[in-house]
C-alpha cells in the first residue's frame, strides 16, 4: 500500500505557527511521526508541500497510476479550492482529508470543506495523529474494496 500525503499552505510553519493550535511539532517531525507510524501498519509514504495551488493541483494528478491513495491536508485551500476538488475528482484515487484544528469549531468560512467533498475519510481536530488515524483508515478501506 503507497499513500502520498500532500499539504498546503504554512504547514511547513508547523511548530512555529500558532502552536496553542497547531502544536509544536515542527513539519519534518510530523513527516517522521507519520512515516513510522505508516510503516508499523505496512503503508508506504511519500510527502509533498506546497504554498501554491497549481503545484497542489499538478502533484494530485501526477499521483495517478503511482499511489494507491492521498491523505491531503490542504491548508486553507480546503475553503476556497474547487481546482484541487477537481484534481482529486478527476484522478479517482481514493482519498482522506484531515486538518489538524477541529475546523468545525472556528471561523464560519472554515465550515466548508471543497477537498472533503472528494474524500471518503476525514480526520479533523486530532493534531498531528490525525495524518496516522487517516492513512489507517484509507489504507482499511482500499484493502476492502470500499474506496470512494
Amino acid at each position: 500500500m503507497k499513500l502520498l500525503v500532500i499539504n498546503g499552505p504554512n504547514l511547513n510553519l508547523l511548530g512555529v505557527r500558532e502552536p496553542g493550535i497547531y502544536g509544536t511539532l515542527d513539519y519534518n517531525g510530523m513527516i517522521e511521526l507519520v512515516r513510522t507510524e505508516c510503516a508499523e501498519a505496512g503503508i508506504e509514504t511519500d510527502f509533498y508541500q506546497s504554498n501554491h495551488e497549481g503545484d497542489l493541483v499538478d502533484v494530485i494528478q501526477d499521483a495517478r497510476g503511482k499511489f494507491d491513495g492521498i491523505v491531503i491536508n490542504p491548508g486553507a485551500y480546503t475553503h476556497t479550492s474547487i481546482a484541487i476538488l477537481d484534481a482529486l475528482k478527476a484522478v479517482a484515487l481514493p482519498a482522506a482529508e484531515v486538518h489538524i484544528s477541529d475546523v468545525t469549531k472556528r471561523e464560519p468560512f472554515r465550515q466548508i470543506s471543497y477537498a472533503g467533498m472528494a474524500c471518503c475519510v476525514h480526520v479533523i481536530g486530532q493534531g498531528v495523529a490525525g495524518y496516522g488515524m487517516a492513512a489507517r483508515q484509507l489504507a482499511e478501506k482500499i484493502q476492502k474494496g470500499q474506496v470512494c
